[in-house]
């Protein structure tokens, strides 16, 4: 259970388990099966608090030959992050980027396109199949009724969405050898990321738990009469206005 912290503006994550995103686990594997066809390398990068590298270490149990942990960026919020990512998957020159299309836990939908347009790439998001043919990506991307054939030259960074493919459970080897494998670890004075910049342009005034009990009112009278009613039933009562 998520509990928040003093200042009421935060959440208290001391004792939570951090585990790897499912949309994550697509773009692992997406990312080892293209460099069992092709060769190359697979490193997973991971922005976070320490305890984030239980994440990268299920990267690695799954395939993947290393990890890097971008430090230090537990207070950044959805520009300062882009920009740490950005700075950190420069610095590894990557020729495909894969990303799941979003994090379950804020649900921000924004940080991987960001990235790519902090790095000046193409991108394109949700998509359920890719392909490398001729040095070009060619991918499908969901869309509400339907889907885009899509061609991007490289370097490029895709999100991955549910069904591009099923991804791979870890071993008994390969997660004994994660467990001793040494995650290189990067902070945001080796990235030489101005602070400033870094600084989130997202206010956050409190935090308060979700109601739990279920409520009920019917409200009588003419349409205005009841739209009124219900503003101040919000505004009032529940302060969401």
């Amino acid at each position: 259970m998520l509990t928040i912290s003093d200042d009421g503006k935060s959440l208290t994550l001391n004792g939570i388990k951090f585990v790897m995103n499912p949309y994550d686990e697509f773009a692992v594997e997406e990312a080892i099966l293209l460099r069992e066809r092709l060769g190359g390398e697979v490193v997973a990068v991971c922005a976070g608090p320490p305890e984030s590298k239980e994440t990268i270490r299920t990267a690695l149990a799954m395939g993947v030959n290393s990890g890097v942990l971008i430090s230090g960026t537990e207070q950044l919020a959805g520009r300062g992050l882009s920009m740490a990512l950005a700075a950190g998957l420069a610095t590894l020159s990557p020729d495909v980027i894969f990303a799941g299309k979003q994090a379950v836990d804020s649900d921000g939908s924004q940080i991987s396109e960001r990235v790519a347009e902090l790095m000046g790439i193409p991108h394109a998001s949700c998509i359920t199949r890719f392909e490398l043919k001729d040095g070009k990506a060619e991918v499908i991307r969901e869309v509400e009724g339907g889907h885009y054939h899509l061609s991007f030259e490289l370097p490029a960074l895709f999100t991955t969405q549910k069904g591009i493919n099923t991804p791979r459970y870890p071993t008994l080897p390969n997660i004994m050898k994660a467990k001793r494998a040494t995650i290189k670890e990067l902070s945001l004075s080796d990235l030489q990321i101005e602070p400033a910049l870094l600084e989130s342009e997202l206010l956050v005034e409190r935090l308060a738990p979700a109601r739990r009990e279920r409520r009920r009112q019917l409200i009588a009278g003419e349409p205005l009469a009841q739209v009124q009613k219900l503003y101040r039933s919000l505004q009032e009562e529940d302060k969401v206005l």
